[in-house]
């Protein structure tokens, strides 16, 4: 990787981490539901087959990954997403779409520029006549 990053651009291992967070549909789905507003982590828990301690490890997943941020409030504990670390990942993929779409169009440019090879004839062009009878001749 450069050695120069700007100051919003992820690192190796933030990207990482990132993708790797948002490679399993619950945390997905969490981080959807955080987006929302902000959930009690049992609440969180309610909307999900699972045990409370899963829900917790996954919220933990993401919270490593900068996605939410977790804080107590008395004896709750409550999940935000962070909109800074999502932006973040949302520039990386803007960078690698423009990057992308850049090598489409070169590769569009190059096609168009070639000339067209002739056609060889189709062989549904050819006349009855080219083809042996049905009847057994």
């Amino acid at each position: 990787m450069v050695a120069y990053l700007e100051a919003s651009e992820l690192t190796d291992d933030e990207t990482d981490r990132v993708f790797q967070a948002l490679a399993t549909a619950t945390r997905r789905d969490i981080l959807r539901r955080t987006i929302e507003g902000e959930q009690s982590i049992s609440a969180l828990a309610s909307a999900y087959d699972m045990s409370f301690t899963a829900v917790q490890k996954h919220i933990g997943v993401l919270e490593a990954a900068g996605l939410v941020i977790k804080r107590a409030e008395g004896r709750e504990r409550l999940v935000r997403a962070d909109p800074t670390m999502i932006a973040r990942a949302r520039a990386l993929l803007t960078r690698y779409e423009e990057l992308w779409r850049a090598r489409i169009d070169r590769l569009d440019i190059l096609l168009a520029a070639q000339p067209s090879p002739p056609s060889a004839p189709h062989p549904s062009d050819k006349s009855r006549e080219d083809k042996p009878s049905e009847e057994g001749d």
